[in-house]
């Protein structure tokens, strides 16, 4: 492949950067990198001036995981978690994800993202709902049932039974089995 000529380095740092970028003012998509179309299989321009929410499984999760970010990013300017994020195909896969804004009082004004494809290592292998993939993405990441309820705003009961269906879908009987299974390790 060969390469424009470049008078700005930073274009082409952005081009041809190993994982992908985005460029986002308000939660909508300004501009994107190669890598970005390589992990969710969108051709270049196919996104700009889409909503993020073209690249969730659900409204639910992209509401959800907006709220998160937002708070995470007035308060330290960053954000960043593993998620399932959804392909141009449908296909649903593992994604690690950080962020950074340019205003800490108005996160989303402008901000800029990475994806990172962590599926070979996580692949997606059960049928889950929209809450049982926000409760799978709150235990990847470490948090316990009672954090989880707080942050969702539900009841640690719901959130345990939530667990329970997941355990059950993954055929596993504890909780470490649980998140061993959807990090990918036997």
């Amino acid at each position: 492949m060969a390469l424009p000529d470049y008078d700005d380095d930073l274009l082409l740092v952005f081009d041809i950067a190993p994982v992908g970028l985005l460029v986002s003012r308000k939660r909508v998509i300004q501009s994107y990198n190669q890598a970005f179309c390589d992990i969710f299989g969108y051709a270049p321009e196919a996104l700009r001036g889409e909503s993020f929410e073209r690249i969730y499984p659900s409204r639910q999760e992209f509401d959800h995981t907006g709220e998160r970010a937002f708070v995470a990013m007035q308060a330290t300017g960053a954000y960043a978690d593993d998620r399932i994020m959804r392909k141009a195909d449908g296909q649903l896969f593992w994604c690690h994800v950080s962020g950074r804004t340019k205003d800490r009082q108005n996160p989303f004004d402008v901000a800029v993202w990475v994806f990172e494809d962590i599926s070979s290592a996580r692949p997606v292998t059960t049928d889950l709902t929209a809450r049982e993939r926000e409760i799978a993405q709150f235990l990847v990441n470490g948090k316990s049932s009672k954090q989880i309820a707080i942050e969702l705003g539900i009841g640690f009961r719901t959130i345990e039974s939530h667990r329970a269906r997941l355990m059950r879908k993954f055929g596993v009987s504890s909780t470490s089995e649980l998140i061993a299974k959807l990090v990918g390790r036997p």
